[in-house]
């Protein structure tokens, strides 16, 4: 949509798109902003804000603040999506669809409303029982053979935001050109169809818990032989909807039910005890630290609202600076090696079982891949597994559409443990095999912490971090993507660049994005690109240092150097 451009044309496309708006909650907000305007320039400002632009639809669905008008998530603009998208399915074939939602705030009824259009479109819908998981909304689609899923949420964005992701019937989110397909049909939708004109219909199935079911099942079966030892294990599920489900699956599998947050158990859509609801955020965990002190716990499990993403966090053995037990995160990247040795060594362990007869065989995994951003270290324990190792853009709707793949995962705490039951990031079971392998090394007087030091001395020292930008003018992204790329730095940190790679005009491996990789002397890497979801710029920094022996303190101490540098340097682009 074209920046509006007199406060007159504004007010009257504000009333035009009030006219039309079902509801009466954002009805009302414009209402007010409308009266107040012509006097108030705050409200003004509000509304260019509303309606100068449009929510862009891409791979990543819509995703935004809650309100009134088309740069908004609200009912109108969800009607208009879910129009678009029955048009794009309808010159497909058609077919069924099925819809979950989340606990934020509105999530239900735009899933509601979504059901609403593509039963008046012709097309056969389903909604999930209750608020879910997206991982059961992606199983979904496999499950019941569906042509397309939706999910309607904002995962660990704020309070005030919702989103709306879209799947086709391979469980993956849709990649391009999908994205502009479905988009231009939104657009010719929102320009020529009335709310009020576009067909709706009441056919739609409120699913049983059958699906619920039988996700629990699958997911639990990943379990085949439960330890004998039980890691101790605390979990939040951060205010939205994964604990109940991950009650259920810990117990299907046999695992005692992990102690909870209680203040952040029950989904709460206004997340409360939080700054984000994400739990890489600072501070986001800390109550997740209390109670694993005061369970006496080897491992804090933590989930983000959604339940796809997984975070980890473990006792160093030392005591923090009032003599409490001292926990750290464990990074994405970390994580994302230590289940990729787990998974290895679970297929090994199969195998013995079956050469002693037992007949639940599990074969050695033929591919793992991860996001480019993350961390090499998976490339280097493939290879000495003799599986093949694939790389691909951001996103689990590049990874899970590898095919022969066992195992992938992105640093943001993103893992696909199982992708033939889903084929996308899944915190659940990813939780369920982190506890499988806490229990396991536990009963040899080990932790995942001396499973990532044997990592590091076999395969040496990956260090990741990253450095990001929240900006408030969204025209600041593509100034300073450009200004990188028109004028790459030489060195970074004092680290020559081997080479700079534009991953704007592709490869033979990785389609085009906006992204700069820096390649640096030593194995170190700089990665930049804007966030699909957030106002952000992210650069990812990676640091290797070879180990010698097992003198793991001088190997960390080096990487730990460069990527001191490279954050120093890098925190100075984003200015």
């Amino acid at each position: 949509m074209n920046a509006i451009p007199s406060d007159v044309q504004l007010l009257r496309h504000a009333r035009a798109w009030l006219d039309q708006d079902p509801d009466l909650s954002t009805a009302e907000q414009l209402r007010a902003l409308i009266e107040q305007a012509p006097e108030n320039p705050e409200a003004m400002s509000e509304l260019h804000d509303c309606f100068n632009t449009r929510l862009a639809f891409g791979t990543a669905g819509l995703r935004g603040a809650l309100g009134p008008g088309p740069n908004r998530m609200n009912r109108v603009l969800v009607m208009q999506a879910a129009a678009g998208l029955a048009a794009y399915l309808n010159e497909r074939g058609g077919g069924a669809v099925v819809i979950g939602y989340d606990a934020r705030h509105n999530s239900d009824v735009f899933a509601r409303d979504t059901a609403a259009v593509m039963t008046g479109a012709g097309l056969s819908a389903m909604v999930l029982p209750e608020p879910l998981p997206t991982p059961i909304l992606a199983f979904a689609i496999l499950e019941l053979g569906c042509a397309a899923g939706v999910m309607v949420t904002a995962s660990h964005n704020p309070p005030q935001d919702n989103g709306y992701k879209v799947y086709l019937g391979d469980g993956s989110q849709i990649i391009p050109p999908v994205d502009a397909e479905i988009a231009a049909h939104i657009d010719r939708v929102a320009a020529s169809t009335l709310i009020s004109d576009i067909p709706v219909g009441d056919e739609w199935v409120t699913l049983n818990d059958d699906v619920i079911n039988a996700y629990i099942t699958k997911t639990a079966a990943l379990i085949t032989s439960p330890p004998t030892t039980h890691a101790r294990v605390v979990y939040s599920a951060m205010h939205g909807v994964g604990g109940r489900i991950m009650n259920r699956v810990c117990a299907k599998a046999a695992f005692p039910v992990p102690a909870p947050v209680d203040l952040q158990f029950d989904p709460d859509p206004d997340f409360p005890t939080v700054a984000f609801p994400n739990p890489e955020e600072p501070g986001a965990i800390d109550l997740s630290l209390i109670a694993a002190r005061e369970n006496d716990a080897d491992i804090v499990i933590a989930n983000d609202p959604d339940a796809d993403r997984c975070a980890v966090a473990i006792p160093t053995g030392e005591t923090d600076d009032e003599g409490m037990p001292a926990w750290r995160m464990l990074r994405g990247d970390e994580v994302g090696s230590l289940l990729a040795w787990w998974i290895i060594q679970r297929a090994k362990q199969s195998e013995r079982a079956q050469q002693e007869g037992d007949k639940q065989h599990q074969e050695l995994p033929p591919v793992m891949a991860q996001s480019l951003v993350s961390g090499q270290m998976l490339q280097s324990i493939a290879a000495a597994a003799g599986i093949e190792y694939r790389q691909t853009l951001t996103g689990f709707k590049w990874i899970g559409r590898i095919p022969g793949l066992v195992y992938g995962y992105e640093e943001a705490l993103g893992y696909c443990v199982d992708p033939q039951t889903v084929k996308d990031k899944d915190g659940i079971s990813a939780a369920l095999l982190v506890i499988e392998m806490a229990s396991h090394l536990k009963s040899e007087g080990r932790t995942l912490q001396s499973a990532l030091d044997d990592l590091a001395i076999e395969h040496g020292v990956f260090a990741t971090d990253q450095v990001s930008a929240r900006v408030q003018d969204l025209a600041d992204i593509p100034r300073i993507m450009n200004q990188l790329r028109s004028h790459p730095p030489s060195t970074i940190g004092g680290i020559a660049v081997d080479e700079f790679i534009d991953l704007e005009l592709g490869s033979p491996d990785l389609p085009p994005t906006d992204g700069l990789l820096f390649r640096l002397a030593g194995g170190a890497r700089v990665i930049v690109r804007p966030s699909g979801t957030e106002p952000k710029v992210k650069c990812y920094l990676q640091a290797v240092a070879p180990v010698t022996g097992t003198d793991l303190t001088s190997a960390r101490a080096s990487a730990q150097g460069v990527l001191s540098a490279l954050a120093f340097e890098v925190g100075g682009w984003l200015q």
